[in-house]
Formats: structure tokens, sequence, C-alpha cells
């Protein structure tokens, strides 16, 4: 439920999740959402720790949207992106977004980091997307398992459709402890929504 016709509110983010952005940079996310045609349906639990996964992930377009969504929501969350797009430049601007530049050749570094960003911080919520990339891939990577259990956090499953223009904040996910079943679970649960393109999904 979104409150007074926004398609995005701080109503629908817990107190303790909540970031503090000013009046304006929450307008701005709900002004793209709304000239896109897109809204966030659902609300984010109210726990203390949360690892939030965002699929299907296809195309640049899911991060213009995800980040209007966050700036709309006032969620205070970190989230992952590959290094690369940390650029000269606009590393601040990212890192204001709350990116984390990860590089695929060290994963465990990047879960010890997590980690011990969670151990810091009395509420936090982690973004990602669990496919590692927006081109197509024969299967996911199972870093989002490892962190979750690191941080002992619920996962709560966001998913991303293009076809009702919509992001929507569903269940949240207790890992069995079988990534093979995990991922087999998850890839099952996501094929309900749209991507924008259907063919790298």
């Amino acid at each position: 439920m979104v409150s007074r016709g926004y398609p995005a509110s701080p109503e629908q983010v817990p107190v303790h999740l909540r970031g503090n952005r000013s009046a304006v940079t929450r307008w701005f996310g709900r002004t793209v959402l709304s000239v896109f045609g897109w809204h966030v349906q659902g609300r984010i639990p109210n726990v203390k720790r949360l690892l939030i996964i965002v699929a299907p992930h296809t195309s640049n377009w899911d991060f213009v949207f995800a980040m209007a969504a966050i700036l709309g929501l006032n969620l205070r969350v970190r989230w992952m992106g590959k290094h690369t797009i940390f650029k000269f430049g606009v590393t601040w601007f990212m890192r204001w977004l709350g990116g984390i530049p990860t590089d695929r050749g060290k994963p465990e570094q990047l879960v010890r980091y997590v980690a011990d960003l969670s151990d810091r911080e009395d509420g936090i919520a982690i973004g990602m997307a669990p496919e590692g990339t927006r081109s197509k891939v024969t299967r996911w990577k199972t870093g989002f398992l490892r962190i979750a259990k690191l941080i002992d956090c619920p996962i709560l499953l966001v998913g991303l459709d293009f076809k009702g223009k919509r992001f929507v904040i569903d269940n949240i996910y207790l890992p069995y402890g079988d990534n093979e079943q995990d991922i087999a679970a998850l890839t099952k649960y996501y094929s309900r929504y749209h991507a924008k393109h259907p063919e790298k999904y």
C-alpha cells in the first residue's frame, strides 16, 4: 500500500531503516517513478538486519528505477555494485546513494566487509542483485547466501516487474542451508516477474 497516492513513501519503511535524506531528494525519487509510471508495492518488514535481493536484473534501467525507489522510500540501504561502475568523478555520488564497490575476484573479502559493517550499525539493510550481472547467467552466484548466514539475517525478496512497472516487496525467505536447493527455489520464485530483456534471464 502506498500512502497519499505516492508511488513510494517512507511510511513503507520501518523507522530504524529510514535515511535522513532531504524532502527534495525524496521528491525527486518519487517524481522519477511517477514520470515513468512505476510504483513500489508492499512494505519493508520491521527487522533489525535485512538482506534484500532484487531480480530479475537485465538492463541499466533496473539501476535507475531502483535508485528512484530507494530515494522515494527514503530507505537507508547499502547496495552492492560492480567496482567498475564506481568511476572517477562519480564515486562520491555512488557512495552517497549507498553503493559498495564489489570485486568479483575477491568474494570472501566482500562477505567479511559486509559482516563488519553490520556489526557497526544498529540497523542495516543490504541490497544486491543475486545474478551478479545484467547479462544472461546459467547459475546465480551464492555470495548473497553466505552474507545472509554470516550476518544472521533473513532475505527479503523484491521483484522487479517491467510489465507492471512495479517493485514488489514480497516475502521473507529463510534459506534451507543447501545452496543448490536455495538457488533452485529462488530462481523459480523470480520467474513470475517480467524482465526488461526476458531473453537475458
